[in-house]
């Protein structure tokens, strides 16, 4: 059976203790790209969280798991599933999926060979959706590189989910963990 084309980010996959460990971490005043829940995020010189794009080659800090800050217009405290981009607030926290040894599950945009499972992989970035706050980053799988270091994702295994799993159609959902973490043993710090 075709797998369904449903690009949903990166969201925490076979249950363990730490893949649900979400710490806070700050969103600068002003920030203007959004993020979305299941976006990749990277800890940026000055302290703040920024969304990872596709090509990226510094350390990822983990998955984005939603945000919460005072509304400028309103002075309301509002909390939301993505990061609308260009909120003009002093106290943006995001909440991010931040252990490195976290397992995902994410959509990939072709047919993915059970063959290159232990690759890396780069993703495909596309805009996330603003009605539900959901990424819609996806593996490409035409980047599968096994000696490339810096690609962001690692491939560990085909989801289990029957809609799907289908290795033989496009939109294969994969298990994968972050391959560049920031906080892996050996990676250089950003001051």
């Amino acid at each position: 059976m075709a797998n369904t084309d449903a690009p949903f980010g990166l969201r925490p996959a076979r249950t363990s203790i730490s893949a649900n460990m979400q710490n806070r971490y700050r969103i600068a005043n002003n920030y203007g790209t959004a993020i979305f829940q299941g976006d990749l995020v990277a800890m940026v010189t000055g302290g703040g969280i920024e969304r990872v794009g596709a090509g990226g080659t510094g350390l990822i800090l983990g998955v984005f798991n939603g945000c919460h800050y005072t509304d400028p217009t309103s002075g309301k405290p509002t909390w939301s599933a993505y990061y609308p981009g260009s909120v003009a607030a002093d106290d943006i926290m995001a909440t991010v999926i931040d252990d490195p040894s976290a397992t995902f599950e994410i959509q990939a945009d072709d047919t993915f060979p059970v063959a290159d499972l232990a690759g890396n992989y780069d993703i495909v970035a596309t805009a996330g959706d603003t009605t539900s706050g959901m990424s819609r980053i996806e593996l490409e799988v035409g980047t599968a590189d096994s000696t490339v270091a810096t690609l962001p994702l690692k491939a560990i295994d085909i989801s289990q989910d029957p809609e799907n799993n289908d290795v033989s159609s496009a939109n294969t959902n994969v298990i994968v963990k972050i391959n560049n973490h920031l906080f892996s043993g050996g990676t250089a710090g950003l001051a």
